[in-house]
């Protein structure tokens, strides 16, 4: 049966609410409305945007309202299946990580302190299908920018952590507030949103060796995340094991804003494996890390581990007219599964 969705999870909880009541002996037939005073939406103007303003402030507030009344225990009791819930209002990148959060801590991941968000909802044509909108909000303390996207019904699809020292770039914006969108194959900066995946991937993985360097900014993010790679590559070849870690793009959607200097905002994920194999006899076990013992019940493997992550990103991209190298400005990321034998 499918999942309901955040509304559907309220509806659920005020249903639940209801029957409580009911049980007591003083429950009242609900009022009703006559047809007649029953008023009719009246049809969206053609130059109105898909999604408004005040579309995306509900929808954040629902979904943190729904968010919430997943996580802890409340719901244990009266209801079962919160991971599908959960997972219902999610998307892309946070598919995975919402999926790890639970499972990781017995179907009970910590409850979330929201703030007030700030919304960067681009003006989308009423034909678009796939709208989507961003909110910078400051999450357990800590500032946060959040995609949300419409493949069906909003879902979380992004969220990122804006790294220490960090502020996110100022947003260009249309006089009556709205966001502009950066095409995937948009030339005027200096990398288009189509290809921040596999540049990033790229660079993490050859930091300043490969052909992409210097097209991200060197940190721990990018060019650190290659030479810990190249260590831990030589290590285990010393030890009698063999190593890798790859990054990839997969089908993660993209998310991209127009800045007011005429670059781009753009918010991807990335998913990594990394994966050991032992080369020597089958007593040189493979130990598993700490993080991982919620998926691997056993310190060691005797043959083979790999370890899957899934890292959310945003970087600020400078327009083509002033080149230089992309910081990586927010980044959010767990391990997502592991296997092993």
């Amino acid at each position: 049966m499918r999942a309901y969705g955040r509304r559907g999870m309220l509806a659920l909880a005020a249903g639940l609410l209801a029957a409580v009541t009911a049980c007591t002996g003083d429950a009242r037939p609900p009022a009703t409305t006559p047809a007649a005073a029953v008023a009719t939406p009246p049809s969206p103007s053609a130059d109105e945007p898909l999604v408004t303003l005040a579309e995306a402030a509900e929808e954040f507030t629902a979904f943190t309202l729904t968010d919430n009344s997943l996580r802890g225990t409340t719901w244990e009791s009266l209801y079962e299946g919160r991971l599908t819930q959960a997972m219902d209002i999610t998307t892309g990148g946070q598919w995975p990580i919402t999926q790890a959060g639970y499972v990781s801590t017995g179907s009970k991941p910590p409850r979330r302190q929201w703030g007030s968000p700030t919304l960067y909802v681009p003006r989308f044509a009423r034909d678009e299908r796939a709208p989507w909108f961003s909110a910078l909000v400051t999450r357990d303390g800590r500032q946060t920018l959040l995609t949300f996207a419409k493949p069906d019904h909003w879902r979380l699809s992004s969220a990122a952590e804006l790294l220490p020292g960090q502020e996110l770039p100022k947003i260009k914006l249309d006089a009556d507030g709205y966001a502009a969108v950066v095409a995937a194959d948009d030339k005027s900066v200096t990398i288009s949103p189509q290809f921040i995946g596999p540049v990033h991937a790229s660079v993490a993985e050859t930091g300043t060796a490969g052909v992409t360097a210097g097209l991200l900014g060197a940190g721990p993010l990018t060019t650190d995340v290659a030479e810990q790679i190249a260590a831990n590559r030589e290590r285990a070849k010393n030890e009698g094991f063999s190593y890798d870690s790859i990054f990839s793009a997969d089908n993660f959607p993209v998310y991209a804003l127009r800045t007011e200097d005429g670059g781009a905002l753009i918010q991807y994920s990335l998913s990594r494996t990394t994966s050991t194999t032992t080369k020597t006899a089958e007593d040189d076990y493979i130990p598993v890390p700490e993080q991982a013992r919620w998926a691997i019940s056993t310190p060691v493997l005797r043959r083979t581990l790999k370890l899957i992550e899934t890292h959310q990103y945003a970087t600020a991209v400078p327009p083509l007219t002033t080149p230089s190298a992309a910081p990586v400005i927010a980044h959010d990321g767990v391990l997502t599964r592991a296997s092993g034998q």
